[in-house]
Parts: structure tokens; sequence; C-alpha cells
């Protein structure tokens, strides 16, 4: 953990043990230093506040996406689209999904491990209802053309998720230029501490 990181936890550590969603004396100071992280988050990836969802790490946050958006939208088709190289933090519940009736296109990447937006194109259906494709590579560092893919899935009608995991506080990651629906965060990534993720989902 950075040093500054391991400084603004220290009050939390031993002054502050109310719940945040309690009324009372020793949870309100608590809420107020919670939603002050989340406008920290929301702001590092030029989202809002009430878009941040704090989570165990980075494949709590990827489940989220993936289980919660398919079935929630279940009626609206079972197709998904995602690459060949994703962390195993999105090929899993991908393959879960599978099992349960959904429909998964693993599009492949080129010879420098980019995935095409003219592939993701080509793999959409009547049936697509998610595009989830990470931002950065967690072997070889290659990002990936998220912007072009956004604007493919905003044209039909697709929700589109990445895995921001590798990349958030390393590049600049912003949501609005991506065209992202929905964004992977995990914490010790960028020097918090393991057990801490979030995940952007979109107003609407």
């Amino acid at each position: 953990m950075a040093p500054e990181v391991v400084d603004a936890m220290q009050p939390l550590l031993n002054d502050y043990y109310g719940n945040p969603s309690a009324l009372h004396w020793a949870g309100k100071p608590v809420k107020a230093i919670l939603h002050k992280a989340r406008e920290q988050v929301a702001k590092l990836i030029n989202g809002s506040p009430g878009e941040i969802i704090f989570t165990s790490g980075g494949s709590e946050a990827n489940n989220l996406a993936l289980k919660g958006f398919y079935f929630k939208n279940i009626h609206k088709g079972k197709h998904i689209i995602t690459s060949k190289i994703e962390h195993p933090a999105i090929i899993n519940p991908c393959k879960f999904l599978e099992k349960i009736g959904a429909r998964v296109t693993y599009v492949g990447v080129d010879q420098y491990g980019r995935v095409s937006p003219e592939e993701i194109k080509k793999a959409i259906t009547k049936e697509t209802i998610l595009i989830t494709i990470m931002h950065s590579n967690n072997e070889t560092g290659t990002l990936q053309p998220i912007n072009e893919i956004g604007k493919i899935a905003d044209v039909h009608g697709i929700a589109f998720h990445t895995d921001a995991s590798q990349s958030v506080g390393k590049v600049p990651v912003d949501v609005e230029e991506l065209k992202v629906d929905l964004l992977t965060i995990a914490g010790h990534k960028l020097y918090a501490p393991k057990g801490i993720g979030a995940l952007f989902i979109r107003d609407g």
C-alpha cells in the first residue's frame, strides 16, 4: 500500500467504527467519509458518486457487472460478446452464464494482442445484450480500442463493460471518452489494500 493510503485509512481503523447506514451519532461521520470516497473514485474516472458501488475487489465487480446485467436483461436477449484474452474474472462468469443458457462469443486478437472493433461488430446479433472487453491486458499491457468498441455498442443499443483493473491509476480513464456503461476497478492495482474494488454503473 502507498504510505498516503495507510495515512488516510488510519483514522478509520482507530476512531470511526459506526455503520454508515445508521442514523445515530456513530454512523453519520462514517457515511460522510464513505460519500467522500465515492466522490474521489468518481472524479478519477469522470463519473458521478451515485454511479460508484464498492466491492471486495475486481473479481466481485466483474461478477456483479456480468451476472447482474444478464439476469436483469435476460428478457431482451442471451448473447454476450467478449474476447479470448480476458482475465479469468471475466471468463469464469461467462462460462457460468453459458451453463444456464447464455450464448457467448469469444473474439480473437491480432499479433499485438489487440481486439478488432470490426470483429466485435461482426459478432453482434439481435440477441446481443452485453459486450465486455478489458481496457488493458494483464499479461501484455496492450490497451484495447475501448472508445471505438463503445461507439459500436452505443449505435446498436448494447451495454458495454470494461475491466479496467490494470489501467485505472496508471493511464487516464474517462468513462465518457471510453463510452462505457460499466467499468471495473481493483484497489490493490493502484496501491490500495487488497479486498477493495469498485464498479461504475452508468445512471440509467
